[in-house]
């Protein structure tokens, strides 16, 4: 069925006959205030329950609370703390709601010859610890996030991209953190000289990809953006590339 003005976004789910499965379809982002209308339609023993949604949060997405104040907290080099004051719009409750607000970031899996990938080394002062990850680093304001993996790749471990390919993007910690990671795999990996910020501690660590299938499994692999994207990487566009 077809709903004037509005794009399907279509959520898979897996119901058995006669199940209700619902399907987000958002309104245009000029009509914020639309009312939500929810339309049943019978099709091969399933209830397919259609929802135009009304407000949006500023990534024009369905939110059902209005912001009422939003308060700086801390407004750092890399993030901003901020404190949401919420109202919800059906039982006008209101509550609050701490956001991390960060200006992006990318992760860079460079890929070497012999079957190599290139980790590194790095030192992470919030948790104490030396975690072995891919290259990554925060969007600067303004910048293209293909520039700043490229940038970020060769400030942190000398080498240039001839060819950057843009893998996937997803947030890392959607529950109180904004930061969109861009993930990009760089191909044809030229020596150049690295130079790292003040107060980086970088050990260039390339490994063959078994190995790092292995670290993966064993634990070694602890960073979040590396699991991600080493996973993605070897299940959508490895065996590909590699036929």
């Amino acid at each position: 069925m077809t709903v004037p003005g509005v794009r399907k976004r279509v959520v898979q789910t897996h119901s058995p006959p006669g199940a209700a499965l619902l399907y987000h379809i958002p309104t245009p982002l000029k009509a914020r205030d639309a009312r939500s209308v929810a339309i049943n339609v019978r099709h091969e023993q399933c209830i397919f329950r259609i929802l135009s949604l009304r407000p949006y949060n500023w990534c024009g997405e369905f939110m059902s609370n209005k912001l009422i104040e939003r308060q700086v907290i801390y407004d750092g080099v890399k993030c901003r703390l901020e404190l949401h004051h919420l109202e919800d719009e059906e039982t006008h409750r209101r509550f609050k709601r701490e956001v991390v607000a960060h200006p992006g970031a990318v992760v860079i899996l460079g890929l070497l010859p012999d079957d190599q990938v290139l980790l590194i080394r790095n030192f992470r002062y919030a948790v104490g610890q030396t975690l072995v990850e891919l290259p990554a680093g925060t969007l600067e304001k303004g910048e293209d996030p293909m520039n700043c993996a490229g940038r970020e790749l060769l400030e942190e471990t000398g080498y240039l991209a001839t060819r950057l390919e843009r893998l996937n993007v997803f947030y890392t910690s959607p529950g109180i953190l904004g930061e969109r990671m861009y993930a990009y795999a760089a191909h044809d990996l030229q020596k150049e000289k690295s130079a790292l910020e003040e107060g980086e501690e970088i050990e260039l660590m390339p490994v063959k990809w078994a190995d790092a299938m292995e670290m993966l499994t064993d634990g070694t692999i602890k960073d979040g953006k590396t699991i991600a994207t080493l996973l993605w990487y070897d299940r959508f566009r490895r065996n590909k590339t590699t036929e």
